[in-house]
């Protein structure tokens, strides 16, 4: 089962789960855009689990059970003012906010260095912190994310229809809507309707914030670009992206690789901005092993069926 508990980043509450042993090398799993830490599945974490690892998912600011922001209405046209005339635009948190946040979940623990792996935002905010706490890490793994460079990692015109309108306001709407997303951006050949809805009527847990989505919506569009300083990251690094994703074009992952010296980049063939169990197993055997510096071998696209690894 997992531990449920709060860690503290001054006045703000991270909820995290804890699951293996406690001295067995542990992996913090960190979610994208208004993701609860239940998308990240028990029975993938356990995969991780038996693998030996300690497993942390958490859910970030303005998510469920974590600290929420209502009092900072989000303002699109006033941060994209501030941007324009060069100005600090008026944010809840940026980014690097959310990446002290991990940092409280390690020191809560008594942490001194994990792994850490983060899907979409959840990939910028590692990348945060690779670039200013490299000493609490051990390795990192950016999964279907980009550098924040606005040449690169493009969402395909659907996905930004789909994204822009009016956000779901109760658990059915929100289930609708994931569904819809999936089948817009997801693994195309794996998409199980019923399976999916499943997932998310077990999962999803009260306390839907729509506006805390859009307030970290505004830390990724005004987080500028990362590449420069990603130039001086010297970690074990991963970089996942699947070749079908059309909410972050692949080659926002290609990029985040490039910037940072001696990564590894994979793609996962026919994979989208999702993960569905058909993945996972060589997501977890051919792709994520943060215990070993892989640095040094060559990039590869991983195909359904290959057993390269």
């Amino acid at each position: 089962m997992a531990g449920m508990a709060l860690a503290r980043n001054g006045d703000v509450s991270i909820y995290y789960e804890s699951m293996g042993g406690e001295d067995d090398p542990p992996l913090v799993i960190i979610n994208g855009l208004g993701s609860q830490c239940t998308n990240y599945r028990l029975e993938w974490c356990q995969m991780f689990v038996a693998e030996g690892f300690r497993v942390i998912r958490m859910d970030n600011r303005d998510v469920v059970w974590s600290t929420h922001f209502d009092d900072a209405a989000p303002d699109l046209s006033a941060v994209l003012a501030a941007m324009e005339a060069g100005d600090p635009p008026p944010l809840a948190y940026t980014l690097a906010d959310m990446a002290t946040d991990v940092i409280a979940v390690l020191d809560d623990l008594g942490i001194a260095a994990a792994h850490v792996m983060g899907l979409s935002m959840g990939g910028m905010i590692v990348q945060h912190l690779a670039i200013s706490h490299a000493d609490r890490l051990r390795s990192i793994t950016s999964v279907m994310s980009s550098t924040g460079d606005p040449d690169v990692g493009h969402a395909s015109a659907e996905a930004v229809e789909l994204m822009t309108a009016a956000s779901p306001t109760d658990r059915d709407s929100y289930i609708a809507r994931t569904i819809k997303g999936l089948h817009t951006w997801g693994s195309p050949a794996w998409q199980d309707d019923l399976r999916n809805r499943g997932h998310r009527r077990r999962g999803v847990r009260p306390g839907l914030r729509p506006a805390g989505q859009a307030r970290q919506y505004l830390a990724i569009l005004s987080d500028g670009s990362r590449t420069a300083a990603l130039h001086s990251v010297h970690l074990p690094a991963l970089v996942m992206h699947g070749t079908a994703d059309r909410l972050v074009d692949p080659s926002g992952g290609q990029r985040t690789a490039d910037a940072i010296p001696g990564a590894r980049f994979e793609l996962i063939d026919g994979m989208g901005h999702d993960y569905p169990p058909e993945v996972w197993p060589r997501w977890g055997r051919a792709g994520h092993d943060p215990r070993a510096d892989r640095r040094r071998e060559p990039d590869r696209l991983i195909r359904p069926g290959d057993q390269a690894w």
